[in-house]
């Protein structure tokens, strides 16, 4: 028992404190995208023709990143010889309407004063159901790692739940493919209302690497309407921690 007791005290407190200022990320961690269209050079086209989701648009000297369907790989900014496309290290990434992900100068942080009625209706407490609807499991993955010790998501009053009766909306990542969207159609009329819709990574906001297969619906907004768009491939934790807590106003 003395050993276990040292043991734990040699360990220390390992939660982050977040929100901070000084959060640690990995050395080739990509945040918020920053365009600079003056350094866009029109007869370039190499981040556009280099991008494999095609989620670069460019009209003259005006350039956009959806980053609804980004997957982070970073081509554009390596290959852009005037740097006109740049991502920083700021994690804060969800957005409540899609049109705020395509980036132009600067990501449109989420709008708190719009939700104070589900700010409202949850408190300071909010129950969800996450569904897996065909994704390759990093989403999931980094979603299940903000229960660990390091993010405590409970402390936040965010807890997964196992039965969609007990939520307060549901979390969708992967594609939504037509194999899975009878579950994640009835997990959705299961859910008390009013309710949440959460669409977390690339897939689940546009369809991602899988946009337009004829077995993908590119995205749960094309079947319900979403709540909160938390882009990534997949999203940092704190990307996905930032957005839930947002919907609190928090």
């Amino acid at each position: 028992m003395i050993k276990a007791i040292y043991s734990r005290l040699k360990q220390g407190y390992k939660t982050i404190p977040f929100p901070a200022k000084d959060v640690h990320l990995p050395e080739r961690f990509l945040g918020q995208a920053r365009i600079h269209s003056k350094n866009c050079r029109e007869d370039c086209l190499k981040c556009k023709e280099a991008c494999p989701i095609g989620a670069i648009d460019i009209n003259g000297k005006d350039l956009s990143l959806d980053l609804g369907k980004c997957i982070f790989c970073g081509d554009c900014q390596r290959l852009c010889p005037g740097k006109a496309i740049t991502f920083n290290r700021d994690y804060r990434l969800a957005a409540q309407e899609r049109k705020d992900l395509i980036a132009r100068d600067v990501l449109p942080r989420v709008n708190v004063e719009k939700r104070k009625n589900k700010k409202h209706i949850f408190g300071r407490s909010l129950k969800l159901r996450q569904v897996s609807a065909g994704g390759c499991n990093g989403c999931e993955l980094d979603i299940n790692v903000l229960n660990t010790v390091t993010y405590d998501l409970g402390r936040f009053g965010v807890q997964f739940v196992a039965s969609p009766r007990h939520a307060d909306g549901i979390v969708v990542t992967g594609p939504v493919t037509e194999n899975i969207l009878l579950a994640v159609e009835k997990t959705y009329k299961a859910i008390p209302d009013p309710k949440l819709v959460i669409a977390v990574g690339a897939c689940a906001i546009s369809g991602g690497p899988y946009a337009g297969h004829k077995e993908a619906h590119d995205g749960i907004d094309s079947i319900f309407p979403v709540d909160i768009y938390i882009p990534g491939c997949p999203p940092h934790p704190l990307t996905i921690l930032d957005g839930l807590i947002s919907i609190m106003g928090r």
